[in-house]
């Protein structure tokens, strides 16, 4: 029961595992981007898409290639998370517009958009495209503790794992990360520095954008089996409130993200007996904790556990 839990567990983190990185790249850049929920629908939408175009492309030959089946859907939910980013970036950057509200409008886009198109696209065939995204390394029947809770998910909860440890070695170990931050704590000294700021803030948030984009496809081609499910976006803010939880740190976010997946899970696994509320009061839990760490770090924790100096605020050359 508890390896199930645990797996269960795991893998559902993986959505917020893939919101929170590309949300803390973003945030470390100065950008606080709430159109996160948004951008992972939209996310979903070009997975969506990206498998419809290739089963039709199939559907003559009636052969299917599992990496191409795999590929495309991710490629198009990057292009897809990746233009939400440079939508953002375009109204905050170039506009000059404010950052809340841009990314508010941004999420209400995002979900209106995803949930019009989504659920208008036949997803006849879907179902055994899922299977290409749900095959671990282990496939046997009745896998053994170990096999099960580490070998047998899908490759994008393998690539969750890889991007938040990548963003988090490249933050805090090169020259590149160095800059990110600098641009996000302080960009006027940045740009005094020789950094382009609005290069690093461009970059910054559509690369974020696109990895949380892969978290929407993820929970609509891994997780509920290639179906269409307006849901997505209540988990986008979970991943904005795992950002604050992991103190913009993405490696912890790894740690966070499964904590996060297993309180949202735990109503699956309590007594059915229990009364409704319980459950919900459960999957509660996350959005408490986050809050009671936010109180924490805000009066008692160090400068490393506070968010960027410059978050949310537009950078105006010409004011500095």
């Amino acid at each position: 029961m508890f390896i199930s839990f645990l797996h269960n567990a795991i893998r559902f983190s993986t959505i917020f595992m893939y919101g929170s990185t590309g949300e803390t790249l973003t945030e470390r850049s100065g950008h606080l981007n709430l159109g996160t929920p948004g951008t992972m629908c939209l996310g979903a939408l070009g997975g969506f898409l990206g498998v419809r175009i290739y089963l039709d492309s199939v559907a003559s030959s009636g052969q299917m290639n599992g990496f191409l089946a795999v590929f495309i859907p991710i490629l198009f939910a990057l292009l897809f998370g990746a233009c939400a980013g440079l939508l953002y970036s375009f109204f905050t950057v170039t506009l000059r517009c404010n950052q809340n509200v841009t990314g508010l409008t941004l999420t209400t886009f995002g979900i209106g958009l995803s949930n019009f198109v989504g659920s208008s696209i036949n997803n006849t065939g879907f179902s055994a495209v899922s299977i290409f995204f749900r095959t671990g390394f282990v496939t046997k029947t009745n896998p053994n503790a170990f096999e099960n809770l580490f070998l047998t998910y899908g490759a994008l909860v393998y690539l969750a794992i890889i991007l938040a440890i990548a963003v988090a070695v490249i933050l805090r170990h090169t020259r590149i990360g160095l800059n990110v931050r600098a641009v996000g704590e302080n960009p006027a000294t940045a740009d005094a520095a020789g950094i382009n700021v609005t290069a690093y803030r461009y970059v910054s948030t559509i690369i974020g954008s696109a990895i949380s984009g892969l978290g929407g496809l993820f929970y609509i081609m891994d997780y509920i089996g290639g179906n269409w499910q307006y849901a997505i976006d209540a988990f986008g803010w979970l991943a904005v409130a795992l950002v604050i939880f992991t103190i913009w740190q993405s490696d912890l976010g790894i740690l966070g993200a499964i904590l996060f997946g297993a309180l949202y899970v735990a109503p699956n696994y309590i007594n059915t007996g229990t009364a409704g509320y319980i459950k919900e009061l459960i999957k509660m839990l996350p959005y408490i904790i986050t809050i009671v760490v936010l109180i924490i770090t805000s009066i008692f924790g160090s400068r490393k556990a506070q968010p960027p100096a410059g978050l949310g605020l537009n950078y105006f050359r010409e004011e500095r």
